[in-house]
């Protein structure tokens, strides 16, 4: 009786054969480790091959088009206005996406699977981040895409001419700043690892700092170090003083550093499930 184990090895008489050879093709099944890059693939596959993030995708692209189109007949054919309108959508909905991302694995309970392909958890969060960092670039550039054509179509229609002056600082810190937003998703959902809860805590960070904001001197200074969507505001005018610089290194070190940091270490002593 002959029994076939693995390509190039075969045992005889099982009964009374002994340990059979580690052979090449073995040491090499053993040894050899997956690379980032398909680790990078399947989590962009993710964005887009998951029911959420099908739904949250086409949301995303719709809502950005409905809200240039309407800002456009509001208020005219202004380009610099109707990509900012497009930043509201994109500040809201992407980092949503961001926590889906990093949680999925404990929230469908796959953790354990996963880790046990792939041992070394930092990578995974590695790979788990940078595909919605990217997405948030690409949304970017395709809100300026949309804006285009919305202040030609605007002018035309309201027979009045285009603004289309726009600053590329301003641009470049417009996508920052969405840039951010995913960031700071991910580091939140990287601390909680848990999407409800991390979901409606972003959510509702600028109704509570709106709050803070008016309780007093205190309060006050407070969400002008802390407040992510207030230190951030200068770079969608395109005008970062020193000052406002280290406002903003203040809230990403409070709000994407050290969550990110904790949740990581949090990741890798966690016990899968």
């Amino acid at each position: 009786m002959t029994v076939t184990t693995s390509p190039g090895r075969r045992l005889s008489n099982i009964a009374g054969a002994g340990p059979s050879p580690v052979t090449k093709d073995d040491t090499m099944t053993t040894t050899t480790r997956i690379p980032f890059r398909r680790l990078l693939v399947v989590e962009a596959r993710k964005l887009i091959d998951t029911r959420s993030g099908k739904i949250i995708a086409s949301i995303m692209l719709a809502l950005v088009i409905a809200a240039v189109a309407a800002r456009g007949a509001v208020v005219g054919p202004k380009l610099q206005t109707l990509v900012g309108t497009a930043g509201i959508v994109l500040s809201t909905l992407l980092p949503v996406l961001g926590i889906l991302t990093v949680t999925s694995e404990w929230t469908h309970r796959t953790a354990l699977t996963t880790f046990v392909l792939e041992p070394r958890r930092h990578r995974i969060l590695a790979a788990k981040c940078l595909p919605p960092l990217l997405a948030a670039v690409a949304l970017s550039l395709f809100a300026m895409l949309v804006a285009v054509p919305a202040t030609a179509v605007a002018a035309e229609l309201r027979g009045m001419p285009a603004v289309w002056d726009v600053r590329p600082a301003a641009l470049l810190g417009w996508t920052g700043v969405n840039v951010l937003s995913v960031a700071g998703g991910l580091a939140l959902g990287a601390l909680l690892l848990n999407a409800p809860a991390a979901i409606v805590i972003f959510l509702s960070t600028p109704v509570l700092w709106a709050v803070v904001g008016r309780l007093g001197s205190v309060g006050a200074a407070l969400a002008e170090w802390l407040d992510l969507n207030t230190t951030s505001s200068p770079l969608i005018d395109g005008d970062l003083t020193w000052g406002e610089g280290a406002r903003l290194a203040t809230s990403v070190v409070f709000w994407i550093v050290l969550p990110m940091t904790i949740g990581l270490v949090r990741m890798l002593r966690k016990e899968p499930t």
